[in-house]
This record gives structure tokens, C-alpha cells and sequence, in this order.
């Protein structure tokens, strides 16, 4: 009797307990698809709010408006785009640095011209070829190479969030740009800001034409790691482009082995016509009329085409909340006093020339040619206590190197001093009884010999007393035995006199090609010594020309 009182009891308990676990069951389970439903509600609610944030669009700004859409609509840089596509339309596309200011079209420049690349049956772009952008200044990298956006990094397991294969020990590749742009043109804006080691890490991959990613976590016999895993540890990640560098940087300022495994290419910053005409179409795009008083007003004070375009887009807003039809010159002058924009230096003949002011010609830091007002004033002194004075931005630099401090001379200064012996020699101007005077006035930063013969030319005409014509520029360098020797920016500094109105130009015969005799509103003369300068410069003196010149 106690023992089936005790199996009953038994099977009570068993049954109890399977009675409990079925219960159990029945509610994990309706708790699961509760969990569920509420989990796909809230999915539905999220995907409902994105999905209602994407019907919302406000106005496209003027900037995307008016931005270019073929080669025709680009302004300025004829020179630069057909340099670009040269180098990139052809069978042999070629890594490229852009050099320029902002504002004047370089990444519109690198998107246009891919698209032409793609429709040329010799290139190598494919209809499915991208266009990768990164932008340089924010490109996140991790020194400890947990993340690496541009050149691509590995997800090992231990790192927090590494799901399904982390927790199988798997190592994740994670693609960069790199990979992304494979096939097509990875544009990187201001390069020159890369991280030192992401810059040494992509110099790898424009060799290799791949990325090679490395994990402590990987094994090659490790059997158990999926397939694609093995081949991206053993034969790197795909990463054959065409880099186009883009930055404001000169040239100097980039490491040397980047620059050499890329073609440079300078874009000019735009002339005041060019920023009328990028004034012009930003209001056309803008849907309202211009003055033509106010388009010249804003290419007073745009520095680029972004500037421009900007200025219109307020212009337009005032102007529409007036209800007026044009943007007039008033309008324009309230946006440039409440932005307090800062004009841009405007370079113009000297409309009273005097003994001793000669227009030289230089290129400033953005490569841009301007205008050099050199003035010179010499005045009797005590024999042989002559000296040589210069005014102006005239650039000195200092090196520290070997725990020792150079100062290199200005070679403005240097270049002076050669006019000066040359002159008295062979001029037999009595320079050493006169105290020379130079000014460079306009605040234009300048260092180098090219102004060799501005400086000679208005010494001469200072101590001859000869007035030189105004609407002549000249650049060049002037050796002791009155050679004209080659110097460097020709074309921006004859677009910087044809800018000025300049009706001629005097540059080294070594400069001179078929290319400069193409201009037809400014005469391009080469020179090759002092005589030719002579002639050209101060023919209406009676000067000695007894000198020899050996020409080359």
C-alpha cells in the first residue's frame, strides 16, 4: 500500500513538473512573439519616420544650382582642364595633384571628367566606374589601426560589437575607400592634411594596387574561416584607381614621394572677368536679373567663385524679401557692409608715370601672376659711399638645421646687387656715388632674380631721367655680362599684364614659345640681354650699347 502511494506520488510530481514546463514553454513563447511584434512595430514606426524625413526637401542651394554640369559651363582654367583631361580620358590614365586656391573648380574639374572618361571606348573607366571623394581634414584614423576609413582596417574579434563571425574568432576585414574607388577615381580633398602614416599607407597601395590588411587573429590553416577570408588575407583587397589630390598647399609643402608618383597640375585663381561671368550665371541659375554695376561690384570683393556665388545668394534673398525684380548695385553694396567683406587689391596703370617707376611682373603664393610697381630714386652722395636701399615685402628666410640658425639673404637683394655691378660696369654708371633707393610698393611679397631687369630698367631711368611707358611689364633675370636668363610663372604673369592692360610684355628668349605669340591683345617680346631690353624700354635715350653680349 506505501509503495503505491509513494509511485502515484512520484508520478505527480512528474506530471506537476511537466504541466509546470509546458506552461513555461507557452509563455516564452508568447512573450517571444509579443517581443517580436513589438520589435517589428517599432521597426515599422522608425522606417514610417525616416521614410516621412525623406519627403520633407527644402530648396536646392544656389551653389548646387550653378554648379557646372559639362566642361563649357566651367570658367577660367581652360589650361588646367585640358591638362586633366589629358591625363585621365586617354588608355593610360595617371595619378594627379591639383594645385589651387578655393572656389576655382578643382573637384567639379576631377567629377566632370570622369564622366567624359567613362564615354572614350580607349579607357580603361567602365560605365560602372565611381567617383569616391574623401575629404582629408576629417578623415578619422586610430594610431592603433582600429580604424582606418581611407586605406581600410580589420574588425578582430575582440573589439565590442563584432557579431556572428567575431564570435566564432573570425577576423572582419572592413573595406576603406581604397577598395571603394577600385575601378574608378579616388579624389581626395586637401591631401596635404593626411595623417603621416595614412599618407605612407596609401603610397603602398598606388605600388601594389591593392590593400594588404594583417590580424593577429588570422591563421592560414586555420580550416574553419570562410573562404573569402583567406583570400582577402593572402591576396589583399582590390584597390586599382586613379588618385586626383586636390589642395591649396604649394607644391613644396606635399612630401616629395607623393609627387612623384603623380602629374601636377595648376589651377589659376580666377581674374575679376571670370568672376563677373560666375556672378552673371549664379543669378541666372537664381532665376533674377543683375545689374550690371553690381556684377562688377561683387568681382571688386569675391576672392573665387564661391564667394561670388554667395554674395548673390544674399543679394537675391534681400532682394526678394523687397519684392524687387534685379539685384541693383545698392543692394549689393548693404551684403558686402554687413558681411564686411574686404576688397581684393586692384592692380592699374599708373596714370602719371615718373622717372624711375617700372612695372615688373611676379607670381604669388596661389601661383597667380601680379603686378610689381617698382620705384626707384637715386641721389648723389659722397664719393664711393654709395649704397642700395630696398623697401617693400622683401623676403628674407631663416634655416635651422644641426642645432645652428641660417639667414639666406633675400635673393631680391641679390639680384639688386648684380643689376647694380653690371650697371657700372657696363653702363659706366657711377652707381657707387649714389645712394639707390628701390621701393616695392603694393605689398606684394617678393624674393627671387626674376626682377632683374625691372630693377635695371628703373635705376636707369631714375638716373637718366627718363620717363618709361607705363603699358609696358617686364620680367626677367639680368646676369653680370647682361644676359636675360629664364625664369618661371611666363603665364600667369602675362595674363597678369594682359589684366592690368598692358600692351606689352618683355620676357626672357629662353621663355618665348609658339604659345606666347598666340595673345593678340598684348605683344609678347623677347628679350635675350640688355640691348634688347634697351631698345624696347628707353629707346628715346642716347645710351651706350658698346658693351659685348655672349649669346647662347
Amino acid at each position: 500500500m506505501t509503495f503505491l502511494f509513494n509511485h502515484q506520488w512520484e508520478f505527480f510530481i512528474v506530471e506537476l513538473l511537466l504541466l509546470g514546463g509546458i506552461i513555461f514553454y507557452v509563455r516564452q513563447s508568447q512573450k517571444k512573439k509579443y517581443e517580436g511584434k513589438i520589435k517589428n512595430q517599432d521597426h515599422l514606426l522608425e522606417m514610417q519616420r525616416l521614410e516621412k524625413m525623406r519627403r520633407i526637401h527644402l530648396s536646392e542651394p544656389l551653389s548646387s544650382r550653378c554648379r557646372p554640369q559639362n566642361f563649357t559651363q566651367m570658367v577660367g582654367q581652360k589650361e588646367g582642364i585640358d591638362m586633366l583631361r589629358a591625363l585621365l580620358c586617354g588608355p593610360n590614365p595617371q595619378h594627379v595633384l591639383l594645385y589651387g586656391p578655393p572656389g576655382v573648380g578643382k573637384t567639379t574639374a576631377a567629377r566632370l571628367v570622369l564622366e567624359e572618361a567613362k564615354q572614350n571606348p580607349l579607357s580603361p573607366f567602365g560605365e560602372e566606374a565611381r567617383f569616391v571623394e574623401v575629404d582629408a581634414t576629417i578623415s578619422r584614423f586610430d594610431e592603433r589601426n582600429i580604424a582606418d576609413p581611407l586605406i581600410g582596417s580589420v574588425h578582430d574579434p575582440i573589439y565590442q560589437g563584432a557579431g556572428a563571425l567575431g564570435s566564432a574568432g573570425i577576423p572582419q576585414p572592413k573595406p576603406g575607400a581604397c577598395t571603394r574607388a577600385h575601378g574608378g577615381i579616388l579624389f581626395i580633398d586637401e591631401i596635404g592634411e593626411l595623417h603621416p602614416m595614412q599618407l605612407n599607407k596609401l603610397l603602398k597601395v598606388l605600388e601594389e594596387r591593392k590593400v594588404i590588411l594583417e590580424s593577429s587573429y588570422y591563421s592560414e590553416g586555420n580550416q574553419n574561416l570562410p573562404a573569402y577570408i583567406h583570400d582577402i588575407f593572402q591576396h589583399g583587397l582590390p584597390a586599382d584607381f586613379r588618385l586626383i589630390g586636390a589642395t591649396t598647399r604649394m607644391p613644396e609643402e606635399l612630401p616629395e614621394a607623393l609627387r612623384s608618383r603623380c602629374i601636377e597640375i595648376f589651377f589659376k585663381p580666377l581674374t575679376r572677368r571670370e568672376i563677373v561671368q560666375v556672378t552673371k550665371n549664379a543669378a541666372d541659375s537664381a532665376g533674377i536679373l543683375l545689374e550690371e554695376a553690381a556684377a562688377e561690384k561683387i568681382s571688386r570683393y569675391a576672392a573665387n567663385g564661391r564667394d561670388a556665388v554667395n554674395m548673390v545668394q544674399l543679394a537675391a534673398g534681400m532682394t526678394m524679401l523687397n519684392k524687387q525684380q534685379r539685384i541693383d548695385l545698392q543692394t549689393v553694396e548693404k551684403v558686402l557692409q554687413s558681411g564686411s567683406f574686404v576688397p581684393r587689391v586692384q592692380q592699374q596703370l599708373s596714370p602719371n608715370p615718373q622717372p624711375g617707376c617700372v612695372l615688373g611682373l611676379a607670381v604669388d603664393g596661389n601661383g597667380k601672376g601680379v603686378l610689381l610697381s617698382i620705384e626707384c630714386v637715386v641721389k648723389r652722395c659722397d664719393k664711393d659711399q654709395g649704397t642700395l636701399c630696398l623697401n617693400g615685402v622683401v623676403e628674407e628666410e631663416e634655416i635651422i638645421g644641426d642645432h645652428r640658425r641660417y639667414h639666406r639673404k633675400s635673393m631680391v637683394r641679390s639680384a639688386a646687387e648684380t643689376v647694380m655691378m653690371f650697371l657700372k660696369q657696363s653702363q659706366r654708371i657711377p652707381l657707387q656715388d649714389y645712394e639707390v633707393h628701390l621701393n616695392f610698393s603694393g605689398g606684394v611679397p617678393v624674393d627671387g632674380p626674376s626682377a632683374g631687369i625691372a630693377m635695371a630698367a628703373a635705376i636707369c631711368s631714375a638716373y637718366w631721367e627718363v620717363v618709361v611707358d607705363q603699358h609696358i611689364a617686364m620680367t626677367g633675370e639680368l646676369s653680370l655680362h647682361g644676359q636675360v636668363k629664364a625664369v618661371g610663372g611666363i603665364w600667369a604673369k602675362i595674363e597678369a599684364a594682359r589684366e592690368i592692360g598692358a600692351r606689352k610684355v618683355l620676357i626672357p628668349g629662353e621663355n618665348c614659345t609658339e604659345l606666347t605669340k598666340t595673345y593678340e591683345d598684348i605683344e609678347v617680346c623677347p628679350v635675350f640681354d640688355w640691348t634688347d631690353v634697351l631698345k624696347l624700354v628707353l629707346s628715346n635715350k642716347n645710351m651706350s650699347y658698346s658693351y659685348t653680349v655672349v649669346r647662347s
